[in-house]
């Protein structure tokens, strides 16, 4: 059964009217819609961002609230992609990755979604875990934005939102040794679970993700 995307829930309504207005604004002034600066430029993203605000505000949670618009924007833009991820196959990204991918093929955006509760991540210090149900990926010239989205849940209004941008991390290790994605959380080894520790375990995920990307961009339509 498929799940909803962070994408369904929150822009299913308004992607059909101020998406395309965004677009037209975008292509009047001959933006990339990757340049976050000039994105939040444009009046009816101005607009959107107001509108999806809670009226008690969210405080520094204003970064991530922009970086979600941007995202589902370039997601809407490039088709609105999403790729699951099987319990196995993100066993094989994550233990034993795929050599560096080429340039990524269109679509250039995607969401990338695990099987619900594989991955966890302390998002806030000092608050528990929350599970991960995926990532927004979009490349950025040499370096990719990524977006992961923790918490979702039917019983909780909302979701964490993290991200993390920049080219490949190289020579990635974890101060204590362990591997990368490894479980933190007790049982996890057992249960099969893996963590995100750190912005930069979530931007490799994300650079990760490209060969699956890349596999659907060529598969035969």
């Amino acid at each position: 059964m498929t799940r909803s995307t962070p994408f369904d829930l929150v822009f299913a309504r308004s992607a059909g009217t101020i998406f395309p207005a965004i677009r037209t604004a975008l292509e009047r002034g001959a933006q990339d819609p990757a340049d976050r600066d000039a994105f939040l430029l444009v009046p009816e993203v101005v607009t959107l961002l107001h509108d999806l605000r809670p009226e008690e505000g969210i405080g520094e949670g204003m970064d991530q609230l922009v970086a979600l618009v941007h995202h589902a924007y370039l997601s809407w833009e490039s088709g609105v992609l999403t790729l699951p991820i099987s319990s196995e196959r993100l066993s094989a990204i994550l233990e034993a990755p795929a050599p560096p991918s080429p340039e990524l093929l269109e679509p250039r955006a995607y969401y990338a979604q695990l099987l619900d509760r594989q991955v966890w991540a302390r998002v806030i210090d000092d608050d528990p875990a929350e599970p991960m149900d995926g990532c927004f990926v979009y490349a950025a010239g040499e370096d990719l934005r990524v977006l992961g989205i923790f918490g979702l849940r039917p019983d909780r209004e909302g979701f964490s939102a993290v991200e993390a941008a920049g080219p490949r991390p190289r020579g990635l290790e974890r101060p204590d040794g362990t591997a990368l994605f490894s479980p933190v959380l007790a049982g996890g080894q057992a249960a099969g679970l893996y963590s995100l520790v750190g912005a930069e375990e979530l931007l490799e995920l994300g650079w990760r993700t490209r060969a699956l990307a890349n596999e659907q961009s060529a598969a035969p339509r």
